[in-house]
């Protein structure tokens, strides 16, 4: 798990390989992640969008933008958090991924970055 501390959001991640599979005969790798988003801070906050850099040991890259994660725009309150799951496939059965997520302080009405860490996707059976 890795684990990083923004203007008082923590955001936690674990990651996990889910398996290979064949389409237009080409291998992929499943990945899958949880996320744990938790308000630390003193105000309260939403997560309105975010944003993912997603690399493969191919040197191929995927860019994912979008507004909130599966779906939502989750509020959170002091001492409150939010976990989510997802994933991703990758051409090669090792990657990374990092990333932000932008968010908005309610107290203040300013908007802010909190910067997702960067991990590490690798299937066991490739690690020697």
């Amino acid at each position: 798990m890795v684990q990083q501390v923004t203007r008082g959001i923590k955001i936690s991640v674990d990651t996990t390989f889910e398996g290979t599979f064949y389409k237009n005969y080409k291998i992929h790798f499943a990945f899958g992640y949880q996320i744990t988003i938790e308000n630390q801070s003193k105000d309260s906050v939403q997560l309105t969008s975010r944003f993912w850099e997603i690399k493969d040991s191919l040197n191929n890259t995927e860019i994912v933008e979008g507004e909130g994660v599966i779906g939502k725009k989750p509020v959170l309150k002091p001492g409150e958090s939010h976990t989510y799951n997802s994933g991703c496939l990758l051409s090669s059965p090792f990657g990374a991924m990092k990333g932000h997520y932008n968010m908005v302080n309610f107290t203040s009405t300013r908007k802010f970055k909190v910067l997702i860490p960067g991990f590490k996707l690798s299937t066991p059976f490739a690690l020697n």
